[in-house]
This record gives C-alpha cells, sequence and structure tokens, in this order.
C-alpha cells in the first residue's frame, strides 16, 4: 500500500529557506505524479506545486514561482520542495500527494490525488 510521509517542517524567519522531503514506501516512486499542497488556518487548501512522473514537466502556483523548486529522485523513493525567500504567507500544514497518470501528466487540483501523507508544519516568522 502507497505511503507517504512529509519532514523537514519548521519554524523559519522570513527570507530564510527550507527544504521539504516527502518518502514514498509500498510501492515504486516511478509510477506517480506528486504534487504538494499546504493549508493555512481557516484557508482551502491549495496547489503549490507539482512534478510529473518522469520530472520534465513541473507546475508551481504563481504565488510561489521563482522561490519554491521541486525535484524529485526516483531511486530514493524521494520528492523534495525547495522553499527559499520564504515569507509569512507560506505559514501552512504542507501536504505531499500522489497520483496516477500518463509520463507527462502535472495534475494541478486536489481531486486528481489519491493517496495524501499526514503534512508538515511550516511557520513563518521573526
Amino acid at each position: 500500500q502507497l505511503q507517504l510521509v512529509e519532514s523537514g517542517g519548521g519554524l523559519v524567519q522570513p527570507g530564510g529557506s527550507l527544504r521539504l522531503s516527502c518518502a514514498v514506501s509500498g510501492s515504486t516512486l516511478e509510477n506517480y505524479a506528486i504534487g504538494w499542497f499546504r493549508q493555512a488556518p481557516g484557508k482551502e487548501r491549495e496547489g503549490v506545486s507539482c512534478i510529473s512522473r518522469n520530472g520534465v514537466n513541473t507546475y508551481y502556483a504563481d504565488s510561489v514561482k521563482g522561490r519554491f523548486t521541486i525535484s524529485r529522485d526516483d531511486a530514493e523513493n524521494t520528492v523534495s520542495l525547495q522553499m527559499s525567500s520564504l515569507k509569512p504567507e507560506d505559514t501552512a500544514v504542507y501536504y505531499c500527494a500522489a497520483a496516477v497518470g500518463t509520463m507527462l501528466y502535472v495534475p494541478r487540483y486536489s481531486s486528481q490525488y489519491a493517496v495524501w501523507g499526514q503534512g508538515t508544519q511550516v511557520t513563518v516568522s521573526s
């Protein structure tokens, strides 16, 4: 059974960086597109970034474009989200999720994902 576990969250000052990891077990990462989502208190879950099965296609929300970078390492069964120039509005619980599809498929919406991790808290504050 596919399982996803996020790590790397924490408290960081504005302008700082964090690297989130999503460890995949129970199946082979290469079979899935992986997305990162976040949910702040009182707000709906929003898509942050996603990467296709072959790593060729990526998507970034406008709010993180140029600051966040998604990558995958199928040999290590891990997907990472490098976050830089963090802002207080980036504060949220971050989730990774897995979706099946073609090699170039880049699902942008939470309804397209079947399996979710439990999340990791990111807090950007001075």
